[in-house]
Parts: structure tokens; C-alpha cells; sequence
């Protein structure tokens, strides 16, 4: 009988130890004489007999010794087997033993998590189906430092954690059990004991699947997904997204078009952006979380796809075909904060965890969320290990991350009093910057050609600098100071826009201290602001009319462009994501024109390289004047390395300007690649015939349209490649 004391075994029973497997599954051991023998221990409450079955047919019948664990011996080796449990009025039951299994997990992945520098944290920590010693099943992987003992819990047991206690890894905090016969599909969470005995029950942090909100259990998940863009993908290795096309389609899939899966979507996303020339699509998140009134920017998981369209494998075939339709593919991505639902992360393990256990930089005040505890390696590794997890497994072109001012600073909406400062005293937050520049740095060294983007709103020094210059790394940031003063601008009446052009003209002075982005984003057709067409001044056809302008300058101003669903059409309405877009607005002539506009801007700008080559560069940009100054009219050259060169002359007042004397940057023709005010997209037809010349003194005199803009493209010699720039 068992030398083992009662209690060990009523805590191993229980489901309460933190090394189950140091007492069930089967063991070297000597008997009475000191004989070398294996004992076999089973956790089988309510059987009637239960019986080890070996793979050479050797049956050992196990005692009941306490608290539902048996107990038996066999001589000779430890070969594989299963146990056959007889019940009272009820069939035999044969399972394989999950505590016969050694770890699925290795020291060097233990070690690598301890250390905070696992960039594959996906393939280890989670739920995996696979092949171990012979058996088929999951193994569940989960960090819980802070809990005294962790179980399995799922639709496989009955979501009874007794019969599926974890084994504790030592100090790296992990916690391992493998599960035979659990499949892909399966359901289940996590139970864990914390230090003050109560247990709490969460959903897996790796969870690579979920259930379809409101349900929040985890779901065991396999890919077969074949992917078919190597092309793309080889092509992206190569490029250098700065210095190529960038206009980007935002666009909230759940109500895009209400209804579509992620299958359904993807021929529909297709068609509509590559009809409008979008060269990538900037998806809202799409991690899973719990409500949907937050668009997914409070996350519950941080690697599942959300289930709501469908699969993963159903994502990952939606963004195959984008790339093999020529559409890159940015994701919101949001590591600055997490919401507070008792099934996700907050004090996970019953302790602060994942968040900063101190509420002065563990809370965020105006959101109801919290925040991340970026100076715990672990932390910072399931943030690091997540964003590499898009990029690898989901072929992401970029991520766009969401509230890095929040992340930067310390006493970010918050009084004084309410925030601990760093240790030099200042606001920065060390932590936050250390992570970021480790997730930017570590990305583009594994992902060359990606794109790290920050929506940053303050003036922090070197956001898209290169960390080896102290910078934070990042690929692009959003000129949000551009979007504030333009929109600013544009919803004022022409008749007062003289007054205020340096709400235009401001953005130039510092156009080139970062690589921009100017975004028209979700943001600003919410919360009461109405959409972009709403924010026009004037009837109808000068609404369309502003907006087209506004489009023309935007699409000519350094920087890439997004600009957010709905917009392209004229959405009249605010945006909800409880609603679909008003499609029924193309039946109208002039919101379908506006829509070829848009087709025409975009088809326009990436066949001519001086509008994106070399945005960052101030040394290719330069304002236009001449003596025919007007506070309207807003004009400005753009040139690429081949000295190819288009001038951006915008005339923002309500009346077509005849006469017009401008400098241009060069002698000869320049014909005109676009006009907002032709009568194609619903304007006035006010123009030059196509062509404006310029004198041997660079002026040229010309008619600007009604709320229009020109591009002019200066008619130069062929290119001829050059060794260094092609």
C-alpha cells in the first residue's frame, strides 16, 4: 500500500498541488524486499476498479488508497499504457493517462520565457494539438506565477478541474499538462488557486481561438491554411515602404458591409478597393474582445483572430487573396491598454499580473482599462512575441499602433498627485519606450519591407527614428497635428478662410521631421463630429465640391494618406458600428462621381513618383508664390529623385480666380493630371484646356476653379536609369 501521507494526497486528489505528476502517472520505486519496481497512481473517484492496460498486454489492477487515487505495481519496464475504469452501472471507460506524459514543453523555452526574449511565445504558451510519447492530444501551456496550484477546464471534463491539475515548471512561472484525445475545436479555460485560496477562471492569454461573444471560453485550434502569396511576400522583403505608394483604406469589417464573413468579405474588399486604387487597407482590430461598442480596442485576446467572421484560417484566406490582389494589409494593434472583464487578464492569476500592480500606472483613468506592465520581461515579451505573431502567422504588411501617447507618458490624463514619476523625475515612461523600440527593432530585423505605424498626438522627439539613434523605431506616425488644423480649415466658410491659412500652410514647417501619415480616420466621423461631408460648408454641390478639394490637397501634401470608409462616397451620415455605410448614396449622381474622383486621385498618384517617392525628403517640396498672391490659394511642388515634378495649386475660395500668375519650378509645359472641378466628378468644368506654360521666367498665368485644386505635371525629358537611384 501507498507510503505517501494523506495529505498529499487529498491536495493531488483535490486538484490543489502544484506537481500532480510527481504523485499520479507511474514512477521508479523499490518494494517490500527493495526490489526495483513502477507504481502506478490514477485520480479516478466513483470507480469501481481500475486497471493499468500495458501496450504488451500486461494488465496491472489498481487499488483504491484515498480520496479516489489508486495504486498499483509492475515489474519489469515502463512501457506506454492506458487505464480501463469500470463504474457502477456503466460501461467501461479506456483513456490514456495525461500524468504518464513528460513535458511539452523544453528548458531552453522555459529559460528563454524567464528571460523575456522569446519571440515565438505563440508556439510554446497556449493550447496545441500534437504527438507526444506516442499519444495524440493538446497540451496546455499557461503563465501563472502568482498561483499556488492551476487546472485544465473545458467541455472534455465536464469543466471539472479535479480531473485535470497542471503541473508547476519551477521558477519560470509556467504551468504544463497534456491532455490525450483533445482535439481542435475543443473548449476550455484555465483554473488557477491564488495565494489567498480562492480560484479563478480565465480564458487562455495565447488562446489562438475564442468563442463567438458573449461566450469567452478559449477554443483549441490547428491551421492547414495553405498560403498562395509567395509572390507578395518576396516582393515586400525588398521594398522600403517610405519611399513607395501608400494610400490606405480604413475600414471597420463589422460594418463595412454587415453580415459578411471573413470569406464573404474578401471578393466584395476586393473589388471596392482596387476599383478605388487603394494600394493597402487598414483593418480595425481584429483580436478578439468582448464588446464591440469598442471597435476592438479594448482586447480580451490578444492572439485570436476575432470569431465573429469566422476562423483564423478564414482570416488567413481574406488576406491571401488581398496580397494576391496587389492590397497590402495594416492592422490596429493595441499593447497600451486592456479592459477589466474578469474573464481576461486583469489580476489573472489573482494577483496583478499583466498590469501594473500600482493603479497610479496601472489604471487608465479616462478609458476604464489597464495598463501593462511594460517593465516586467515577461510582459513585455507577451506584447513583443504578439506583434511578430501577426506578421508570421497572419502575413500582416504592418501594424498600426494604437495610443502610443498614452504609452509615452507617465502623466498622461492624470492630475498631479495621480502619477509616479520615473526614476529621474520626469513624466517619460522608460518601460513603455524600452518596449516599444524593442518591438519596432526586433519586428524589422524578422520582417523586412513591414511597416510599424504610431498613432502618437504630442511632439515627442524621434517616433520614427531608428533606435540606434535613441529614436523609437517606428516606420510612420500619424500627423495628427496635420489633421486637427486642416479639418479646422476646411469646415469654415470660404468667405473666412483668408484669415486662417496657416492652418494649412503650419503643417510644411515641420512635414519632414518624422515620416507622416495624414489620416482621415474613424476618429473623426464619431462622437458628434459628423462625418467628413457634413463638416463642408455650403449647399450640396459646394460640400462635394470642398471635399474633393480637400481630397486633392491632402493626396499632393508630403506624407501617405488614409482615409477612413464611407468618405470616398460622400457618407453623409456619422459612422456607427452598429450600422452599415449608405451605399444607397451611389444611386446619386454626384456621390457617385465624387467616388471616381477618389478612383482617379488614387490611379493618379502612384503613376507619379514625385507624389511619394520621397516624402520625408523637404528637399523635393517647395511652396509656390508669384504675384498674384491670394490667401485662398495654397500652392506647392513635389519632385523625385529624376528630377520629375508636379506643382499642387489649391484655391480654396468660392469663386474661380482668372489670371492667376504663379512661379513654377520650371520653364515649358505643364499639363494638367487632375482637376477636382472637372465636370466628370461633378464640378464646374473650370480649367486651363489641360496645359499651362511657363515662361523663361518660370510664370505661368492660368485660371484656378472653384473650390479646386490642380495637379500639373511639368513636361521633362525621358529618364534614363542611373546607377544609384535606377
Amino acid at each position: 500500500m501507498t507510503t505517501l501521507d494523506d495529505d498529499l494526497l487529498d491536495a493531488v486528489a483535490g486538484g490543489r498541488h502544484h506537481d500532480p505528476h510527481g504523485v499520479l502517472g507511474i514512477h521508479e520505486d523499490t518494494d517490500a524486499t527493495g526490489a526495483k519496481v513502477w507504481r502506478i497512481r490514477a485520480r479516478r473517484p466513483l470507480a469501481a476498479t481500475v486497471t493499468a492496460v500495458f501496450a504488451d498486454g500486461t494488465q496491472v489492477p489498481l487499488e483504491h488508497v484515498r480520496s479516489g487515487i489508486w495504486e498499483g505495481t509492475r515489474e519489469g519496464d515502463a512501457a506506454p499504457y492506458v487505464l480501463q475504469t469500470s463504474y457502477p452501472d456503466a460501461p467501461d471507460f479506456v483513456t490514456d493517462d495525461p500524468y504518464r506524459h513528460l513535458p511539452a514543453i523544453g528548458e531552453l523555452d522555459l529559460h528563454l520565457i524567464g528571460e523575456g526574449r522569446h519571440e515565438e511565445l505563440w508556439r510554446v504558451l497556449g493550447a496545441h494539438v500534437r504527438v507526444l510519447d506516442g499519444s495524440r492530444g493538446t497540451s496546455f501551456t499557461v503563465w501563472a506565477p502568482n498561483a499556488r496550484a492551476a487546472r485544465v477546464v473545458g467541455d472534455f471534463n465536464s469543466w471539472d478541474g479535479n480531473t485535470h491539475a497542471m503541473r508547476s515548471m519551477g521558477a519560470s512561472g509556467v504551468w504544463e499538462l497534456f491532455i490525450p484525445g483533445v482535439e481542435a475545436g475543443a473548449i476550455y479555460k484555465f483554473e488557477m488557486l491564488s495565494r489567498r485560496g480562492e480560484w479563478v477562471v480565465k480564458a487562455d492569454p495565447m488562446a489562438r481561438y475564442a468563442e463567438v461573444p458573449p461566450a469567452t471560453a478559449s477554443v483549441v485550434t490547428e491551421s492547414s491554411y495553405a498560403w498562395g502569396d509567395d509572390e507578395w511576400m518576396q516582393r515586400r522583403a525588398r521594398s522600403t515602404p517610405v519611399s513607395q505608394p501608400m494610400s490606405i483604406y480604413e475600414l471597420h469589417l463589422g460594418s463595412w458591409r454587415p453580415g459578411l464573413s471573413y470569406r464573404d468579405a474578401a471578393d466584395q474588399i476586393i473589388d471596392h478597393v482596387t476599383a478605388q486604387g487603394f494600394t493597402h487597407i487598414e483593418f480595425l482590430p481584429l483580436a478578439e474582445h468582448p464588446f464591440g461598442g469598442s471597435w476592438g480596442y479594448q482586447v480580451s485576446g490578444y492572439y485570436a483572430p476575432t470569431s465573429r467572421f469566422g476562423s483564423p484560417d478564414d482570416l488567413r484566406y481574406l488576406f491571401d487573396r488581398l496580397h494576391q490582389a496587389g492590397i497590402g494589409i495594416i492592422m490596429d494593434w493595441v499593447p497600451g491598454h486592456f479592459p477589466k472583464d474578469a474573464f481576461a487578464l486583469a489580476r489573472f492569476d489573482g494577483e496583478p499580473l499583466y498590469e501594473h500592480s500600482d493603479p497610479r500606472r496601472g489604471e487608465h483613468k479616462d478609458w476604464g482599462t489597464l495598463i501593462f506592465d511594460y517593465g516586467r520581461s515577461e510582459v513585455r515579451n507577451f506584447l513583443v512575441a504578439n506583434a511578430l505573431y501577426w506578421f508570421e502567422e497572419f502575413h500582416v504588411d504592418g501594424l498600426r499602433v494604437d495610443a502610443v501617447a498614452s504609452m509615452l507618458y507617465l502623466d498622461y490624463s492624470r492630475e498631479e498627485g495621480e502619477w509616479i514619476p520615473n526614476i529621474h523625475g520626469g513624466r517619460e515612461n522608460l518601460e513603455a519606450i524600452h518596449f516599444l523600440q524593442e518591438v519596432n527593432a526586433t519586428a524589422y530585423k524578422r520582417y523586412p519591407g513591414i511597416s510599424m505605424i504610431a498613432e502618437e498626438s504630442t511632439s515627442f522627439p524621434g517616433v520614427t527614428a531608428p533606435t540606434n539613434a535613441a529614436g523609437l523605431g517606428f516606420g510612420f506616425k500619424w500627423n495628427m497635428g496635420w489633421m486637427n488644423d486642416s479639418l479646422q480649415y476646411i469646415k469654415r466658410d470660404p468667405m473666412y478662410r483668408s484669415h486662417h491659412e496657416g492652418e494649412l500652410s503650419f503643417s510644411f514647417v515641420y512635414a519632414f521631421s518624422e515620416n507622416f501619415i495624414l489620416p482621415i480616420s474613424h476618429d473623426e466621423v464619431v462622437h458628434g463630429k459628423g462625418s467628413l461631408f457634413g463638416r463642408m460648408p455650403g449647399d450640396h454641390w459646394q460640400k462635394l465640391a470642398n471635399m474633393r478639394a480637400f481630397l486633392a490637397y491632402m493626396w499632393g501634401h508630403p506624407g501617405k494618406q488614409l482615409l477612413f470608409m464611407g468618405q470616398e462616397f460622400g457618407q453623409m451620415s456619422e459612422w456607427s458600428e452598429g450600422r452599415g455605410l449608405d451605399w444607397w448614396l451611389l444611386d446619386q449622381p454626384s456621390h457617385a462621381q465624387l467616388q471616381d474622383f477618389v478612383a482617379a486621385l488614387n490611379a493618379t498618384y502612384r503613376d507619379h513618383s514625385a507624389l511619394w517617392a520621397r516624402d520625408s525628403d523637404g528637399a523635393a517640396f517647395s511652396r509656390l508664390g508669384g504675384p498674384s498672391w491670394n490667401p485662398n490659394v495654397v500652392a506647392f511642388s513635389r519632385r523625385d529623385w529624376h528630377g520629375n515634378t508636379i506643382a499642387v495649386i489649391c484655391n480654396f475660395s468660392g469663386e474661380p480666380v482668372h489670371g492667376y500668375e504663379l512661379d513654377l519650378p520650371e520653364r515649358g509645359a505643364w499639363h494638367e493630371i487632375l482637376n477636382s472641378d472637372a465636370e466628370a466628378y461633378g464640378g464646374s468644368g473650370v480649367g486651363n484646356m489641360g496645359v499651362v506654360h511657363a515662361g523663361d521666367d518660370h510664370r505661368a498665368t492660368m485660371v484656378l476653379p472653384p473650390l479646386g485644386v490642380l495637379w500639373l505635371r511639368h513636361e521633362t525629358e525621358a529618364h534614363l536609369p542611373s546607377p544609384t537611384q535606377g
